[in-house]
């Protein structure tokens, strides 16, 4: 589909929307679909007995209408709106989910709790979720790559803001809502769209997270009821895209609708940190094992120098952070574990590592710079070691980017390990072949049943 008359945007995707068919979406995306839920389910199950899920649901279980739908990796049940939001936050907790290029969008967290709580609710199979969840996904990320680079630049978290807006479309498909409705649900989505960068690195970020699933479900809800909402909610002259960017490309919502889908240009992370990191880590990785630093130990490093996007520096630029939800934007951090240790998985972003005083020591000598060029996936990593050796190793591709991606044999193995990592003797095989045969299920909440 071209592009149409920018003021017909909203209703433009919103008849996408109500018209695409299961039919209509192609093997390699929804095989894709597949690989984003256990992905999903994978950092949902670890994130949930974070402790900042062990607040969220103490507080949230305060007003609690119902027992419908269940949490990821918990035995409480809750009404669908705070079970949506509550295991949207589990799996964003921990910063190891999916990541859109180029928008940096975390794209299955906000939708896929939204759309599980509701086939809590009423019936729903496996094809008609992932289709849903499909169009879900691309329309979070086409919003995404309508206001990017400058909305996340001028300090909006692009994955709760945009992300209402998926799990708002998810849910209208379902709930089968004609385009006029669906329009009023991106207007109920567009009021209730929020979310700071500057809450990174604190369990702040998990409220916006949490929201976007909550407040998208609550969208379709009222609009299925007849709650109406402006006709150009997206477009308008103060509507989501103009308030929220300088000069947003409005064609970027609508072109090419139904044949380039944007699950296409989705990516897993191999490291619990932001994705920015995903090339730091590589780098410092491979030098932790070469041969002249093992010799020369640790302790003669006088500087590391990174050098790549500006993102790295703007931010992951943190020395001194002091809680392992800090440490996953924190360049400095990340350096320091996965040269020291060798290793970077949840343990080495945790309080404790975080406290560990060489890791500390090491960090302070990390210098972060910008530099033309650069994509996100791409770094160069310099350690000057005292006498003047030099050791240096770039990456232009990091491990789990969309040139080296994260095989479905690595989705599987980081469901098991995560999923197990706090549940002794868990068996994952049931869930995994579940997600893979999820488009032939008759009922989509029996996933819900083996991961809670």
């Amino acid at each position: 589909m071209q592009a149409g008359n920018p003021s017909g945007i909203s209703q433009a995707l919103a008849q996408f929307i109500a018209h695409c068919r299961w039919e209509d979406i192609p093997e390699a995306i929804r095989h894709e679909a597949r690989r984003s839920l256990l992905n999903y389910f994978a950092v949902a199950l670890a994130g949930a007995l974070d402790p900042t899920l062990d607040i969220a649901v103490a507080a949230y279980g305060r007003f609690a209408a119902s027992r419908q739908a269940s949490l990821v990796g918990r035995p409480e049940r809750f009404d669908m709106l705070n079970a949506a939001a509550l295991n949207a936050m589990s799996a964003n907790v921990y910063d190891f989910d999916d990541t859109h290029h180029p928008t940096i969008i975390h794209p299955t967290a906000p939708v896929a709790p939204a759309l599980f709580a509701l086939a809590q609710t009423q019936r729903m199979s496996g094809a008609e979720l992932l289709l849903a969840f499909v169009l879900g996904v691309e329309t979070e990320c086409r919003l995404g790559n309508a206001v990017s680079p400058g909305h996340y630049a001028r300090g909006w978290h692009i994955t709760s803001t945009c992300g209402v807006f998926g799990a708002a479309m998810a849910a209208g498909k379902h709930l089968a809502l004609p385009p006029g409705q669906l329009v009023w649900a991106l207007g109920l989505a567009a009021s209730q769209a929020g979310g700071l960068v500057e809450t990174l690195g604190t369990m702040a970020k998990s409220v916006g997270v949490g929201n976007a699933a909550r407040n998208g479900l609550l969208a379709a809800l009222l609009a299925q009821h007849g709650f109406d909402g402006p006709a150009a909610p997206l477009e308008g002259a103060r509507g989501f895209l103009r308030v929220t960017a300088d000069q947003p490309d409005l064609s970027a919502v609508t072109q090419g609708l139904g044949e380039h889908w944007q699950l296409a240009a989705n990516t897993y992370k191999p490291y619990p940190c932001g994705v920015v990191l995903n090339p730091v880590i590589d780098a410092c990785l491979a030098l932790a094992t070469d041969p002249r630093l093992r010799q020369a130990d640790l302790a003669s490093i006088e500087r590391v120098t990174l050098t790549g996007h500006p993102l790295l520096r703007q931010r992951t630029d943190r020395p001194a952070v002091a809680t392992g939800r800090e440490s996953q934007v924190s360049a400095q951090h990340a350096v320091a574990v996965a040269l020291a240790r060798g290793r970077a998985g949840l343990a080495e972003f945790s309080d404790s590592a975080v406290h560990d005083p060489a890791l500390r020591e090491l960090g302070a000598k990390v210098a972060v710079r910008e530099a033309e060029g650069y994509s996100v996936d791409a770094v160069q990593v310099r350690i000057d070691l005292r006498g003047g050796m030099q050791l240096q190793h770039s990456v232009e591709a990091a491990r789990g980017s969309a040139a080296r991606p994260l095989s479905d044999g690595d989705l599987e193995q980081k469901l098991r390990e995560l999923g197990g990592a706090f549940r002794p003797g868990w068996n994952a095989a049931p869930l995994i072949d579940a997600l893979w045969r999820l488009e032939d299920a008759p009922d989509a909440a029996q996933v819900m049943a083996l991961a809670a």
